[in-house]
Protein backbone atom coordinates (compact mmCIF):
# COMPACT_ATOMS: atom_id res chain seq x y z
CA UNK A 1 0.00 0.00 0.00
CA UNK A 2 1.20 3.63 -0.95
CA UNK A 3 0.47 6.40 0.81
CA UNK A 4 -0.69 9.26 -1.28
CA UNK A 5 -0.97 12.92 -0.54
CA UNK A 6 -3.40 14.59 -3.15
CA UNK A 7 -3.25 18.76 -2.61
CA UNK A 8 -6.58 19.67 -4.22
CA UNK A 9 -9.55 17.31 -4.68
CA UNK A 10 -11.90 18.92 -6.79
CA UNK A 11 -13.09 18.06 -10.00
CA UNK A 12 -10.31 15.72 -10.75
CA UNK A 13 -8.80 15.01 -7.32
CA UNK A 14 -11.60 13.40 -5.73
CA UNK A 15 -12.38 11.18 -8.38
CA UNK A 16 -8.63 10.07 -8.36
CA UNK A 17 -8.33 9.45 -4.71
CA UNK A 18 -11.69 7.43 -4.79
CA UNK A 19 -9.84 5.21 -7.68
CA UNK A 20 -6.33 5.28 -5.88
CA UNK A 21 -8.17 4.18 -2.91
CA UNK A 22 -10.33 1.51 -4.58
CA UNK A 23 -6.60 -0.28 -5.54
CA UNK A 24 -5.01 -0.47 -2.50
CA UNK A 25 -3.50 2.97 -1.90
CA UNK A 26 -3.84 5.26 1.12
CA UNK A 27 -5.16 8.79 0.33
CA UNK A 28 -4.23 12.07 1.81
CA UNK A 29 -6.82 14.86 0.44
CA UNK A 30 -7.26 18.36 0.64
CA UNK A 31 -9.47 20.79 0.63
CA UNK A 32 -10.61 24.66 1.16
CA UNK A 33 -13.89 24.30 2.29
CA UNK A 34 -14.64 22.76 5.79
CA UNK A 35 -18.09 21.50 4.31
CA UNK A 36 -16.54 19.13 2.22
CA UNK A 37 -14.17 17.69 5.06
CA UNK A 38 -17.31 15.17 5.58
CA UNK A 39 -17.54 14.16 2.60
CA UNK A 40 -14.21 13.19 1.81
CA UNK A 41 -14.14 11.37 5.04
CA UNK A 42 -17.20 9.49 3.51
CA UNK A 43 -14.92 8.65 0.63
CA UNK A 44 -12.54 6.96 2.64
CA UNK A 45 -10.35 9.61 1.90
CA UNK A 46 -8.20 10.98 4.81
CA UNK A 47 -9.40 14.64 5.00
CA UNK A 48 -7.54 18.02 5.42
CA UNK A 49 -8.08 21.81 5.52
CA UNK A 50 -5.33 22.98 3.64
CA UNK A 51 -5.28 26.89 2.25
CA UNK A 52 -2.51 27.68 0.51
CA UNK A 53 -1.68 31.84 0.06
CA UNK A 54 1.06 34.17 -1.54
CA UNK A 55 2.14 35.49 1.94
CA UNK A 56 1.40 31.77 4.37
CA UNK A 57 -0.12 28.24 4.09
CA UNK A 58 -2.44 26.24 7.00
CA UNK A 59 -0.30 24.86 9.71
CA UNK A 60 -1.98 21.83 8.51
CA UNK A 61 0.05 20.69 5.54
CA UNK A 62 2.46 19.76 7.72
CA UNK A 63 -0.01 16.45 8.71
CA UNK A 64 -1.59 16.43 5.11
CA UNK A 65 1.74 14.79 4.33
CA UNK A 66 2.88 13.12 6.93
CA UNK A 67 3.96 9.53 5.64
CA UNK A 68 3.18 10.01 2.05
CA UNK A 69 5.77 9.03 -0.11
CA UNK A 70 4.10 10.94 -3.33
CA UNK A 71 2.46 14.30 -3.29
CA UNK A 72 -0.15 15.40 -6.38
CA UNK A 73 -1.06 18.76 -6.69
CA UNK A 74 -3.80 19.42 -8.75
CA UNK A 75 -4.66 22.80 -7.86
CA UNK A 76 -5.23 26.04 -10.72
CA UNK A 77 -3.81 29.05 -10.79
CA UNK A 78 -7.15 30.96 -10.65
CA UNK A 79 -5.91 34.30 -11.71
CA UNK A 80 -8.15 37.16 -11.88
CA UNK A 81 -6.61 38.20 -14.98
CA UNK A 82 -5.96 34.89 -17.71
CA UNK A 83 -3.51 37.61 -20.28
CA UNK A 84 -0.04 38.82 -20.36
CA UNK A 85 -1.75 42.53 -18.97
CA UNK A 86 -3.29 41.01 -15.72
CA UNK A 87 -3.57 42.97 -12.87
CA UNK A 88 0.35 43.15 -11.05
CA UNK A 89 -1.68 41.91 -8.01
CA UNK A 90 -2.61 38.48 -10.24
CA UNK A 91 1.08 37.84 -11.16
CA UNK A 92 3.20 35.82 -9.51
CA UNK A 93 0.47 34.99 -6.71
CA UNK A 94 0.30 31.56 -8.01
CA UNK A 95 4.04 30.96 -7.98
CA UNK A 96 4.29 32.11 -4.77
CA UNK A 97 1.91 29.06 -3.15
CA UNK A 98 4.01 26.91 -5.00
CA UNK A 99 7.07 28.53 -3.54
CA UNK A 100 5.55 28.34 -0.04
CA UNK A 101 4.49 24.52 -0.34
CA UNK A 102 7.73 23.75 -1.59
CA UNK A 103 9.77 23.78 1.94
CA UNK A 104 6.83 21.76 3.96
CA UNK A 105 7.14 18.69 1.01
CA UNK A 106 11.24 19.02 1.44
CA UNK A 107 10.82 18.40 5.67
CA UNK A 108 8.09 15.63 4.55
CA UNK A 109 8.10 11.99 3.68
CA UNK A 110 7.49 12.75 -0.06
CA UNK A 111 9.60 11.94 -2.68
CA UNK A 112 7.86 11.57 -5.02
CA UNK A 113 5.42 14.55 -6.90
CA UNK A 114 3.61 14.82 -9.80
CA UNK A 115 2.02 18.04 -10.84
CA UNK A 116 -0.88 18.85 -12.87
CA UNK A 117 -0.19 21.38 -15.46
CA UNK A 118 -1.25 22.91 -19.04
CA UNK A 119 -0.87 22.81 -22.05
CA UNK A 120 -1.20 26.54 -21.92
CA UNK A 121 2.46 26.64 -21.31
CA UNK A 122 3.37 26.04 -24.83
CA UNK A 123 2.58 29.17 -27.60
CA UNK A 124 0.06 29.00 -30.72
CA UNK A 125 3.27 30.02 -33.22
CA UNK A 126 3.92 25.88 -33.18
CA UNK A 127 1.53 23.75 -35.35
CA UNK A 128 2.68 20.57 -33.73
CA UNK A 129 3.62 20.10 -30.32
CA UNK A 130 5.62 17.44 -28.67
CA UNK A 131 7.28 17.39 -24.99
CA UNK A 132 10.33 18.44 -26.81
CA UNK A 133 8.85 21.78 -27.97
CA UNK A 134 9.90 24.98 -25.91
CA UNK A 135 7.20 26.41 -24.07
CA UNK A 136 6.44 29.74 -24.69
CA UNK A 137 3.20 30.55 -23.08
CA UNK A 138 0.98 33.56 -23.78
CA UNK A 139 -1.55 33.33 -20.62
CA UNK A 140 -0.72 34.31 -17.33
CA UNK A 141 -1.55 31.33 -16.12
CA UNK A 142 0.38 29.43 -18.60
CA UNK A 143 3.30 31.94 -17.55
CA UNK A 144 2.76 30.63 -13.55
CA UNK A 145 2.40 27.26 -14.48
CA UNK A 146 5.83 26.96 -16.27
CA UNK A 147 7.52 29.03 -13.51
CA UNK A 148 6.27 26.92 -10.71
CA UNK A 149 6.95 23.68 -13.05
CA UNK A 150 10.67 25.22 -13.02
CA UNK A 151 10.45 25.49 -8.97
CA UNK A 152 9.68 21.74 -8.84
CA UNK A 153 11.76 20.59 -11.29
CA UNK A 154 14.93 21.91 -9.89
CA UNK A 155 14.41 21.24 -6.20
CA UNK A 156 16.75 18.28 -5.33
CA UNK A 157 14.75 17.16 -2.18
CA UNK A 158 12.50 14.78 -4.52
CA UNK A 159 11.30 14.02 -8.23
CA UNK A 160 9.39 15.64 -10.06
CA UNK A 161 7.05 14.76 -13.18
CA UNK A 162 5.10 17.62 -15.28
CA UNK A 163 1.79 16.06 -16.96
CA UNK A 164 0.38 19.08 -19.26
CA UNK A 165 -3.46 18.52 -19.84
CA UNK A 166 -5.25 19.68 -22.72
CA UNK A 167 -8.96 21.03 -22.54
CA UNK A 168 -10.62 19.59 -19.49
CA UNK A 169 -13.87 17.12 -20.43
CA UNK A 170 -16.05 15.22 -18.52
CA UNK A 171 -19.79 14.03 -18.16
CA UNK A 172 -20.64 17.00 -16.21
CA UNK A 173 -17.93 19.55 -18.12
CA UNK A 174 -17.99 20.07 -21.28
CA UNK A 175 -17.17 23.58 -23.32
CA UNK A 176 -19.69 23.20 -25.70
CA UNK A 177 -22.54 24.69 -22.59
CA UNK A 178 -20.52 27.74 -22.23
CA UNK A 179 -19.81 28.19 -26.32
CA UNK A 180 -23.59 27.09 -27.52
CA UNK A 181 -25.49 30.71 -29.15
CA UNK A 182 -21.98 32.81 -28.78
CA UNK A 183 -21.30 34.47 -32.33
CA UNK A 184 -18.09 35.74 -33.65
CA UNK A 185 -15.76 33.29 -32.07
CA UNK A 186 -12.39 32.83 -33.65
CA UNK A 187 -10.20 30.29 -34.88
CA UNK A 188 -13.11 28.13 -36.29
CA UNK A 189 -10.17 26.08 -38.24
CA UNK A 190 -8.17 25.53 -34.98
CA UNK A 191 -8.12 22.06 -33.91
CA UNK A 192 -9.42 20.79 -30.72
CA UNK A 193 -6.88 19.40 -28.08
CA UNK A 194 -9.04 17.98 -25.17
CA UNK A 195 -8.98 14.90 -22.67
CA UNK A 196 -11.71 13.32 -20.56
CA UNK A 197 -11.35 13.25 -17.01
CA UNK A 198 -11.35 9.36 -17.29
CA UNK A 199 -8.33 9.29 -19.36
CA UNK A 200 -6.59 11.99 -16.85
CA UNK A 201 -6.75 9.87 -14.23
CA UNK A 202 -5.96 6.46 -15.43
CA UNK A 203 -2.74 8.26 -16.91
CA UNK A 204 -2.22 9.68 -13.69
CA UNK A 205 -2.04 6.14 -12.14
CA UNK A 206 -0.10 4.22 -15.12
CA UNK A 207 2.58 6.66 -13.75
CA UNK A 208 2.24 5.77 -10.21
CA UNK A 209 2.06 2.18 -11.05
CA UNK A 210 5.27 2.41 -13.80
CA UNK A 211 6.65 4.91 -11.49
CA UNK A 212 8.10 7.61 -14.01
CA UNK A 213 9.43 10.55 -12.47
CA UNK A 214 11.46 13.44 -13.39
CA UNK A 215 9.48 13.02 -16.32
CA UNK A 216 7.27 15.55 -18.50
CA UNK A 217 4.24 14.12 -20.43
CA UNK A 218 1.64 15.82 -22.92
CA UNK A 219 -2.00 13.95 -22.32
CA UNK A 220 -4.23 14.88 -25.27
CA UNK A 221 -6.61 12.50 -26.72
CA UNK A 222 -5.38 11.96 -30.54
CA UNK A 223 -8.78 13.28 -31.75
CA UNK A 224 -8.49 16.88 -33.29
CA UNK A 225 -11.42 18.17 -35.46
CA UNK A 226 -11.73 21.58 -36.14
CA UNK A 227 -13.50 24.04 -33.16
CA UNK A 228 -16.09 24.94 -35.62
CA UNK A 229 -16.69 21.08 -36.75
CA UNK A 230 -16.44 19.73 -33.16
CA UNK A 231 -18.35 22.47 -31.37
CA UNK A 232 -21.32 22.79 -34.13
CA UNK A 233 -21.75 18.92 -34.09
CA UNK A 234 -21.79 18.69 -30.03
CA UNK A 235 -24.57 21.65 -29.97
CA UNK A 236 -26.72 19.49 -32.17
CA UNK A 237 -26.25 16.36 -30.10
CA UNK A 238 -26.87 18.31 -27.14
CA UNK A 239 -30.15 20.26 -28.70
CA UNK A 240 -28.15 23.90 -27.84
CA UNK A 241 -28.00 26.83 -30.06
CA UNK A 242 -25.49 26.55 -32.64
CA UNK A 243 -22.19 28.50 -32.21
CA UNK A 244 -21.36 30.96 -34.89
CA UNK A 245 -17.43 31.25 -35.74
CA UNK A 246 -15.51 34.52 -37.64
CA UNK A 247 -13.48 33.85 -39.78
CA UNK A 248 -11.53 37.25 -39.25
CA UNK A 249 -9.31 35.94 -37.08
CA UNK A 250 -8.44 31.87 -37.88
CA UNK A 251 -4.60 31.57 -37.72
CA UNK A 252 -3.76 28.46 -34.64
CA UNK A 253 -3.17 25.36 -36.01
CA UNK A 254 -1.86 24.40 -32.64
CA UNK A 255 -2.18 20.52 -32.59
CA UNK A 256 -0.59 18.41 -28.77
CA UNK A 257 1.19 15.63 -29.59
CA UNK A 258 0.70 12.77 -26.68
CA UNK A 259 3.00 9.88 -28.48
CA UNK A 260 5.15 9.83 -25.42
CA UNK A 261 2.07 8.76 -23.15
CA UNK A 262 1.43 6.24 -25.83
CA UNK A 263 4.50 4.82 -26.06
CA UNK A 264 6.74 5.35 -22.78
CA UNK A 265 3.43 4.41 -20.94
CA UNK A 266 2.40 2.32 -23.35
CA UNK A 267 -1.17 3.64 -22.81
CA UNK A 268 -3.91 3.44 -24.85
CA UNK A 269 -6.77 6.48 -24.57
CA UNK A 270 -10.41 5.21 -23.27
CA UNK A 271 -12.17 7.76 -24.81
CA UNK A 272 -10.98 9.86 -28.35
CA UNK A 273 -14.50 11.03 -29.95
CA UNK A 274 -16.20 12.94 -27.53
Amino acid sequence: MTQISILGCGWLGFPLAKNLIENGNSVNGSTTSENKLSILKKAGINPFLVTLESESISESTNSFLAQSEILIIDIPPKLRGNNADASNSSKKVFVEKIKNLIPFIEKSTVKKVLFVSSTSVYGDENELITEETIPNPETESGKQLLLAEALLQKNQNFETTMLRFGGLIGEDRHPVKFLAGKENLENPDAPVNLIHQIDCISIIEEIIKQSKWNDVFNAVAPFHPTREQYYTQKAKEQNLLLPKFSTEKSNIKKVILSKKVETTLNYQFKLENY
